[in-house]
């Protein structure tokens, strides 16, 4: 757990500094006045990325460096970020030692829900990869090894096709042996956690809807899972040519999708607002316990400004899973949270525009 955070040339902030208890914190302002920054602040000093821009757009506009400086349970964080060049520099202080990168072990499990992640269904197939391989980055210590490895492979192979009349075939082989393999990896590993999710997901989603429904995600895969690396080897020299012409790589997991299945359709067709709600929040609470099981820790979870998009029902089956973490809920109006709390539980933080 997080005790309290000062902030220095973050975002919106110039110097403040906060303290939570180990329960609810509800941080309530108007809009503009830094609640999600706090939030953002929180969930990069424990080791995480962004969910919102890049590092070097954390610091206040007016200012060279910023400084995020926390004390949790059992440890103190120290995190420092400079601008030289237009290009920001990053470096994490745990306990007075330095590190340049944080390893799987050294991050704080956190999870965040916030609006955009209830239009996921809907969004585009990007944006659901980059949902579920963070997922798998965060409970596989493995995973982000293979993703940025199959990445680099796709740039190095991507580069190559462009100076197709400069290369020979045995050159961007070699590529796509080491793409294959590489593919098949991050193919094996979403495969896997999908069908994990899946058998999960209709109980916690009946629990929340208040009624059964047969809900699943499905993996898009381009090759059959079991062969993924073979076939999409032959497919790879099969398409040379195309991919030459338009400089790009046309198959592999950076072009497939996941699927959320509703009642056997697809749920972007048959299922309603509220029904795709559900399933978004069941996701979320089987993201919080997952992280849980892969760190033996419990989660802080971040809820931005949540509540405002889910009714009375959904509000109160989110609560009842919230009961043993530290939670740091955003709201422009405390009111609506605070209700759902029994008096004492929670801690208040108001913060006013800047």
């Amino acid at each position: 757990m997080i005790t309290s955070l000062r902030l220095q040339n973050f975002r919106s902030y110039i110097d403040d500094s906060f303290e939570f208890n180990p329960g609810v914190n509800i941080v309530v302002g108007p809009n503009g006045s830094g609640k999600t920054n706090l939030l953002e602040a929180v969930l990069v000093l424990c080791g995480n990325k962004s969910f919102r821009t890049r590092d070097i757009n954390l610091i206040n506009e007016k200012c060279k460096w910023a400084r995020l400086e926390g004390n949790f349970e059992n440890s103190e964080r120290v995190l420092k970020l400079t601008i030289n060049s237009e290009v920001s520099k990053k470096e994490f202080v745990l306990n007075g030692k330095e590190h340049k990168r944080l390893n799987f072990t050294q991050t704080v499990p956190v999870v965040v829900f916030e609006p955009n992640h209830l239009q996921i269904v809907a969004r585009g197939p990007d944006v659901r990869r980059e949902f579920f391989d963070d997922l798998l980055i965060r409970t596989q210590p493995t995973y982000k090894q293979f993703l940025n490895n199959y990445n680099r492979a796709l740039t190095q192979r991507n580069s190559l096709l462009k100076k197709r009349h400069h290369v020979s075939p045995d050159q961007i082989f070699v590529w796509d042996i080491r793409l294959s393999e590489l593919g098949e990896k991050v193919a094996v590993a979403r495969h896997q956690l999908l069908q994990q999710l899946s058998s999960e997901l209709p109980e916690v989603y009946s629990k929340i809807s208040g009624k059964p429904a047969t809900v699943a995600l499905r993996y898009c895969a381009g090759f059959a899972v079991e062969s993924y690396g073979s076939r999409m080897l032959a497919r790879l020299q099969q398409t040379h040519s195309r991919d030459a012409e338009r400089g790009f790589t046309g198959c592999g997991p950076h072009r497939e999708d996941i699927e959320f299945i509703f009642e056997d359709q697809p749920a972007l067709n048959v299922a309603s607002r509220g029904e795709t709600r559900s399933i978004m929040l069941a996701l979320k609470i089987l993201e919080l316990q997952m992280i849980e099981k892969a760190r033996g820790a419990q989660p802080i979870l971040l809820l931005d400004d949540v509540f405002s998009e889910l009714d009375g029902a959904r509000r109160r089956a989110l609560v009842d899973y919230l009961a043993d973490h530290q939670t740091i809920i955003t709201t422009t109006e405390a009111d609506a949270v605070i209700e759902y709390f029994s008096t004492g539980t929670h801690n208040l933080i108001p913060i006013q525009k800047p």
